[in-house]
Parts: structure tokens; C-alpha cells; sequence
């Protein structure tokens, strides 16, 4: 059976103790009131991930970063490594997000050899794809997901994917006030699902975890999460208010 998750992607937002403080709020909820089986995950900016950690420390919500460097060290200033990531307590780390194809120019060689680092050094992948606007007006959002999968993702071995994640984020639903409708995401959800079949086999697509990421909220979430190939969420904006956030997860 696979996993149910909600990860919370703070992007570039909150200052350090506001995000410690939005953390212990966090976990003391999770800690008063189970999360069940579903996994709560918290993917910080890098400044955050040392501290969050030791909040996070033995209980229910896990820790991810935002991105990693595609080599294991040296000369890359700025760049932060799987490694360092792994070393704060981090579990996780978002790869691939559009915003990081989008300003950062990332493309999908790049994506596969961050992906591939970052399992290597033992982190949990949460692989992000998905179309902009004119590519969903036009009818190519299928044939964008799947160059983006086929190139990025589907070099891994069967056993690497197990741990990964796939995010599907709709562009044009990000930051916009547009949401994919719920049968749009389950489209797109069961489209994923049946790449992951056709290249790894039934039993590993019933496994993978796919999650919804575009202006998801407590107010639309539980249709989206209901869907049967939708199985949680990354969530943006919303994670960054304790009361949504936890709704959300609720939600699911």
C-alpha cells in the first residue's frame, strides 16, 4: 500500500526564528494529535534545516530541503551538497521543482544527475514535473510529463525509485489562484502512474506515491486528495500558516 504524504515547501520565506517557530507549532500539534499513516513532511530553506531538525527530533513530521548540488563536493560556491543535507537530519529533498526549471534553467540531465546524487547519499526524492499554461492549451502537458519523467527520472533502477516521490505541479496552477480541477489532477495522476507500469511493472506503480502540487488549500484539498491516484500534496503558500497547513493534512 502506498504512502500517503503532505509536504510542506516553504520556498524562499521566513527568516530563522520564524521558521523555528512555525516548526515547534508544527510538531507539537503532530505530537497532541497523531498524523496517522500519513507522512507529514517540512522542506525548509537551507538556513532552517539544522535547527528544525532538532525540534523534529523523535517525532511524527519528517525533513526536507528545497534542492541539492549535482556534484558530491568541491569548488561550487553557494551550491549546498546531499551530504550536508543528509548531515543536518533532513530525510528528504524537493528536485526538479518549476520554479527551479523555470529561473534557474535547470533541465532534465541536470535533474537526473542531482537525483541520482542525492540518492547516493541516502535522501528521499520528491521528483517534481509538469506543464506551463501554453503547453496545457496547446494538448502537450501528457508529452511534457513524459520527457520530463523519461529524461529526469526513469534512468534509476527499480530499487532506486523506490525512493523517490513524483510531484506533479500543473505551472499554471502555481502561485496564480488557479487550481487543476480535481479531475484534471487524477488525469494526469493515473497518466503518471501508468508510465511508472510501463517501464517498471504493475507491482512498483502501485507503490509510488504521486502528489498534487498547485495552489492546493483546505478548502479544495479533500476533493483533490480523494481522486484514486492522487495521494497527497506538496503544498506552497499554505504551509506557511500552521492552521491551513494542518488542514490540509487533515484533509487527506
Amino acid at each position: 500500500m502506498r504512502k500517503k504524504i503532505v509536504a510542506g515547501n516553504w520556498k524562499m520565506n521566513l527568516d530563522l526564528a520564524e521558521g523555528i517557530g512555525l516548526a515547534k507549532t508544527i510538531n507539537q500539534y503532530f505530537r497532541e494529535k497523531p498524523s496517522g499513516e500519513r507522512g507529514v513532511i517540512l522542506c525548509t530553506p537551507f538556513i532552517h534545516l539544522a535547527g528544525v531538525a532538532e525540534i523534529l527530533k523523535g517525532g511524527k513530521v519528517e525533513l526536507g530541503a528545497q534542492n541539492c548540488a549535482s556534484e558530491q563536493s568541491g569548488a561550487y560556491t553557494g551550491e549546498i551538497s546531499a551530504t550536508m543535507i543528509k548531515s543536518t537530519g533532513a530525510n528528504y529533498v524537493i528536485i526538479g521543482h518549476s520554479e527551479r526549471r523555470t529561473y534557474y534553467h535547470e533541465d532534465d540531465m541536470l535533474l537526473n544527475r542531482k537525483t541520482l546524487t542525492a540518492l547516493k547519499n541516502g535522501l528521499n526524492v520528491i521528483f517534481c514535473c509538469g506543464e506551463v499554461k501554453e503547453e496545457r492549451e496547446s494538448g502537450n502537458h501528457f508529452s511534457v510529463v513524459k520527457v520530463q519523467l523519461d529524461n529526469g527520472l526513469f534512468t534509476l533502477s527499480a530499487d532506486e525509485l523506490k525512493s523517490v516521490v513524483i510531484a506533479y505541479e500543473p505551472v499554471w496552477a502555481i502561485g496564480t489562484g488557479l487550481t487543476a480541477t480535481p479531475d484534471q489532477a487524477q488525469e494526469m495522476h493515473k497518466y503518471i502512474r501508468k508510465l511508472v507500469q510501463d517501464k517498471y511493472g504493475k507491482e512498483t506503480a502501485d507503490n509510488m506515491t504521486i502528489l498534487y502540487g498547485g495552489s492546493c488549500k483546505p478548502s479544495n484539498a479533500a476533493e483533490i486528495f480523494s481522486k484514486p491516484d492522487v495521494d497527497g500534496g506538496l503544498i506552497g503558500g499554505a504551509s506557511l500558516k500552521k492552521e491551513d497547513f494542518v488542514a490540509i493534512v487533515e484533509a487527506l
